[in-house]
């Protein structure tokens, strides 16, 4: 577990080599790396927090969480001090990632929260007492090298465009369209579903937050306070709480790092994939990076998988492991 810690921060220590000579960057804009590392840390520990609350409310309440939280659960999760504790880590991730970002560019802070995914897996081993067997290194390696390429390769070929309304319009019906799909799909199969499904929901849904986070500041700083901005800002709040929700779900039927797996590589990977293709970011790039796009995302989404086939706590619930007993 050491060498694979130690392998991913090399891998991205090499990648922010390149960026600060691309990019020469100022000694203050440097206070943006720690301060994302320790955004990180507290996202590993935050989404462990939170997922021992989640269980031992599934416990108290003999109810799981997994095909949805009732207000039971609700109330009981407000008064476990671990998922509160949680909560407010993750919180304060949130702030040191804005925080990060005001120092230094996006493309330098973005891929240090793949750090996050193997801190938590290996924190999860030694609380869980779980060995980490070869296939499941291996998924957390996919992870950690797909995002860090896809990510670069972005770095290099693309650059940002102006936030017009139009593009806000067309991201705001996408997200509409994404999220009828995602509630339907929970409503009628939240019985069956899987911790991938709210995995890569979660996923999907803080990519879409945080591309509006992006268009609200874009229009603070233009000072349009239009009433597109406060639609996007409803839409953030809606995305937000929805992303909690499937958060919550996948606790209950999935470990701590596969959780993360969804904020640190889906997240990035489609809101990466909203810049290029709503707000053409690539359209300048060589076809070569496309492919590169293409390939790199494959990678890191069969990680997730993989993650997902070959961690032995998907699937065990808290109420099961409670009544073996």
């Amino acid at each position: 577990m050491t060498v694979l810690l130690f392998s991913s921060v090399i891998t991205l220590s090499g990648f922010l080599a390149n960026t600060v000579d691309v990019f020469e960057l100022e000694p203050k804009q440097f206070l943006g790396i720690p301060i994302a590392l320790a955004g990180a840390i507290l996202m590993s520990f935050g989404t462990q927090y939170q997922s021992r609350g989640l269980n031992k409310v599934e416990v108290i309440t003999k109810k799981s969480a997994g095909s949805g939280l009732s207000l039971s659960h609700v109330f009981h999760l407000l008064a476990r001090p671990s998922w509160v504790i949680g909560t407010v880590m993750l919180g304060l991730a949130v702030v040191l990632q804005l925080g990060a970002l005001s120092f230094s560019p996006l493309i330098v802070v973005q891929p240090l929260g793949v750090v996050a995914l193997v801190i938590t897996s290996i924190l999860n081993a030694r609380i869980s007492g779980i060995e980490m067997s070869g296939a499941l290194k291996t998924a957390i390696t996919l992870c950690v090298t797909g995002i860090v390429v896809f990510v670069s390769v972005a770095a290099f070929t693309t650059k940002d465009s102006p936030v017009r309304d139009i593009h806000i319009v067309v991201i705001l019906v996408i997200f509409a369209a994404v999220t009828a799909v995602l509630m339907f799909a929970y409503i009628t199969l939240r019985y069956r579903a899987y911790a991938i499904f709210y995995i890569l929901g979660a996923g999907v849904l803080y990519a879409f937050v945080a591309t509006f986070a992006k268009t609200i500041i874009a229009k603070v700083q233009q000072g349009e306070w239009d009433p597109l901005m406060w639609l996007a800002l409803v839409a953030l709040v809606l995305g937000a709480v929805l992303g909690m929700l499937f958060v919550q779900n996948a606790h209950s039927s999935g470990p701590p790092d596969l959780v993360i797996a969804g904020l640190t590589v889906v997240d990035p990977l489609v809101a990466v994939l909203i810049g290029i293709l709503v707000l053409g970011e690539a359209q300048h790039a060589p076809l070569w990076a496309i492919f590169v796009f293409i390939g790199a995302a494959m990678v890191a989404c069969l990680g997730v998988l993989g993650l997902a086939k070959f961690h032995p706590q998907v699937g065990k619930s808290a109420l099961a492991e409670d009544d073996a007993d």
